[in-house]
């Protein structure tokens, strides 16, 4: 095969989106957070987390495929996307089929293999909430708010694989599981606000059908709710299991919930990405000293005892 072509083939796979798994360990650092003893640094505790990993891309690369063959027809009306290799002709569906199958029936077999079956089942539900957003005749990214509500799911998935990481058999917190989905949520409705803006009205329909149906007053009405939720589900996990760190971390959590649905509601359609504020390195830098901050509160409050 030419080599330009198997660069085409990989870029359907989207690959460069692996950041994207790191969710899972949001899982596993609850999981060591509320059982403190279960902690040990041992080469096989770090062995399962990179393993945990890779299966959980190679799903999230299985998904990626059938969003590639599925959005093919959406993708030409988008003046991006529509250079993605099979929007544009480029590669064959047929191979990234062989390629989808590869991928999902290769990580769920290494998952049994090596892991919990609750470990295991998390990975099916990542694959199967793929196929349902993204696949007819459910195809739930055409239907208004269950799109973000349905897309955001994968971040609880992600949570609970991260979270079984370790052969552990009771459930998270739902209050835990209710947060990291409020918050995917409130961060896709942010795009959802973005693309409507990028493309206009007309544009954005034809590329997701979903936003003809919803008008932008909706959406901002909807993200501001869900940040608020999201802030509501995580201080009452800081009341009902008493870490004061979480509560106290909550404020300036809350300042960047309304800086970001700020800086998304100006009325400005240059950002089809809402991770593309975090681009600022003033920013990321108060971002990483925040961020420094809670782990070490959180290290005094519940490992140094």
């Amino acid at each position: 095969m030419h080599a330009k072509k198997v660069l085409d083939y990989l870029r359907a796979l989207r690959l460069e989106r692996w950041p994207r798994s790191f969710a899972i360990y949001v899982g596993t650092f609850s999981f060591f957070l509320l059982n403190p003893k279960s902690l040990a640094f041992h080469y096989s505790v770090f062995l399962a987390l990179l393993f945990a990993f890779f299966l959980t891309w190679a799903v999230s690369t299985a998904n990626y495929i059938i969003n590639e063959i599925a959005d093919a027809p959406f993708d030409q009306h988008h003046p991006v996307k529509k250079t993605r290799p099979l929007a544009a002709g480029l590669v064959s569906r047929n191979v990234l089929g062989a390629l989808f199958v590869l991928f999902a029936v290769g990580a769920l077999g290494m998952g049994y293999a090596f892991f919990s079956t609750p470990f295991v089942l998390s990975l099916v539900a990542l694959l199967i909430a793929g196929l349902l957003y993204n696949v007819p005749p459910f195809r739930l990214k055409d239907i208004p708010f269950l799109d973000f509500i349905s897309e955001s799911i994968n971040n609880p998935i992600r949570f609970l694989i991260g979270w079984y990481s370790f052969g552990g058999e009771s459930f998270p917190p739902i209050l835990l599981l209710l947060w990291w989905w409020a918050f995917g949520m409130f961060l896709m409705v942010g795009k959802r606000i973005s693309e409507k803006r990028f493309l206009g009205v007309q544009g954005s329909g034809a590329y997701r059908p979903s936003l003809k149906r919803v008008t932008e007053p909706a959406l901002r009405l909807s993200m501001l709710s869900l940040g608020i939720l999201s802030l509501l589900f995580i201080v009452a996990f800081a009341l009902k299991y008493r870490i004061m760190t979480f509560l106290i971390f909550s404020l300036p959590m809350a300042g960047f919930f309304f800086w970001m649905f700020w800086v998304i509601n100006r009325k400005r359609g240059e950002l089809e990405e809402p991770e593309e504020i975090l681009q600022n390195p003033f920013l990321s830098i108060l971002l990483f000293l925040i961020t420094a901050f809670f782990f070490l509160s959180l290290y005094l409050e519940r490992f140094s005892r």
